[in-house]
């Protein structure tokens, strides 16, 4: 427990009390869902910091901050006789049914009503509040990881990690713990809170999406929390406005290697490894958008098997050179798929005159992945997708597949067609003066293949896209 002794009061943003009427500031788009973020940790790491440090920079979003603590679990009367010996670090002691309810309700743009908790008495009280849906919707708590549900609900899961000494130490002078009350304070400490954190709380760290140390003492580490929050915010709005839009879900992991692709001191080799694992992610993900068939199989064990089997004839077409770093991954996935290739000038017509393309024959009767780790302006993109639709593509048939978006672009392309579908692992914040994605890992295909100019030899040297066997 967070702090047994501390007062029924809780820091809310964007609340109202339930005998208060609504102003027009708390109405809100019903068709624009909030972004949830869950901020979990251990016992005082400094996770209401770190809410309140970003509530604070983000002034032009209306926030709720609800706190887990508030959702404890009301004692029968045989658990208040032993309310000492009683663990409030643990999953069970959370009404994690009511909380729930509560967050899938603020999720689906409707007002709930919050229950307060005497921490003392360990029973709700009044009043109850309410809490009107907002822009963004944060959750604190040290167990809000721990529930596969809570998880689903949100966009971003922030863990604030604190050295276990400190959090002790904060733990004693938010306490009070006087001398005399050492040895008991120490004793539930070491039996109950330290166990807690070591079994449920800290495993759920591999959930978070961003890791925060030194909670809120790390003014750095917030800072960029707030501008990585920014562009996520952005990412949820375009997904909102563009249905045809998909953006990964990411992971700690993912994270990472994406870090080191902006890092501009990466080396060649590490840049290449790391695309090549995230582009495999993209690429999985674009044929999880195909539609399938049952397909019966038997197993080693001579045991029937019902499972899947894309149930149309599939191509890849690049824009080079850069889409050509996508191929191995596509390869991979679908043996003996036809690959097609589009060559866009660079230099004349805004980057937009086509110089020359190989596509397969029967392109027309294709479901076709499109391959572009980076979609910056939209203007190649879309140069590239009116020529497949000149050749009978249907757009609708059609996945456009990116590692990193600019907002500029993914608007050109999604209001242009509407039909296809783009699948991003990231979008950035905007384009540059120089029309580049910023921050941006440069040019990918620099980066990637380290040649001055390859891309018409490229094209020259690569088989007929008809030599292919397209089936998979």
């Amino acid at each position: 427990m967070e702090d047994s002794m501390k007062a029924t009061s809780a820091h809310f943003s964007g609340l109202l009390l339930e005998d208060q009427p609504s102003t027009t500031s708390t109405v809100i788009d019903a068709q624009k869902e909030p972004f949830v973020i869950g901020v979990a940790g251990g016992t005082a790491a400094g996770k209401t910091t770190v809410c309140n440090m970003i509530i604070s920079q983000l002034r032009d979003q209306r926030v709720a901050l609800v706190n887990q603590d508030l959702f404890y679990r009301v004692l029968n009367e045989e658990e208040l006789k032993h309310a000492r010996d009683y663990n409030f670090d643990h999953p069970d002691s959370f009404d994690m049914e009511c909380l729930l309810d509560c967050m899938t309700m603020l999720k689906q743009r409707k007002s709930v009503d919050i229950p307060s908790f005497n921490h003392k008495l360990h029973q709700r009280c009044a009043p109850v509040r309410k809490v009107n849906s907002s822009d963004v919707i944060i959750l604190e708590g040290i167990l809000v990881f721990h529930d596969p549900r809570l998880c689903e609900l949100m966009n971003m899961k922030i863990f604030v990690d604190t050295d276990a000494d400190v959090r002790l130490g904060r733990r004693i002078r938010r306490n009070r713990v006087q001398d005399q009350d050492m040895r008991s304070f120490l004793d539930k400490y070491y039996k109950f809170v330290k166990p807690a954190y070591d079994e449920f709380i800290s495993p759920s760290k591999k959930h978070a999406d961003i890791i925060v140390p030194h909670g809120g003492d790390n003014h750095v580490a917030i800072n960029l929390v707030v501008q990585h929050i920014r562009v996520k915010l952005g990412e949820h709005d375009l997904c909102k406005i563009y249905p045809n839009l998909y953006v990964i879900n990411s992971s700690f992991q993912r994270k990472g290697m994406h870090t080191l692709q902006y890092r501009n001191e990466t080396s060649k080799r590490d840049f290449v490894s790391y695309a090549d694992q995230l582009i495999r992610v993209v690429v999985e993900h674009g044929l999880g958008h195909l539609s399938f068939t049952e397909k019966k199989v038997i197993s080693p064990t001579g045991s029937l098997h019902i499972g899947a089997d894309f149930c149309e004839t599939l191509c890849g077409v690049s824009i080079i050179r850069s889409g050509e770093s996508m191929e191995n991954a596509l390869r991979e996935c679908c043996k003996g798929i036809k690959i097609g290739k589009i060559f866009i000038h660079g230099d004349g017509d805004n980057g937009n005159k086509l110089i020359n393309e190989n596509l397969p024959k029967d392109i027309s009767n294709c479901h076709l992945l499109l391959l572009d780790p980076v979609l910056a302006t939209g203007n190649s993109a879309v140069q590239a997708i009116q020529l497949l639709l000149e050749k009978g593509v249907q757009e609708s048939n059609i996945i456009f597949l990116n590692l990193i978006s600019a907002p500029q672009g993914i608007h050109m392309v999604c209001k242009k067609f509407p039909m296809l579908k783009i699948v991003t692992l990231e979008i950035d914040m905007a384009l540059n003066e120089e029309f580049r994605v910023v921050p941006g890992i440069g040019e990918f295909g620099e980066r990637k293949f380290g040649t001055e100019d390859g891309t018409q030899t490229a094209l020259r040297s690569t088989p007929d896209a008809n030599e292919t066997d397209s089936s998979v």
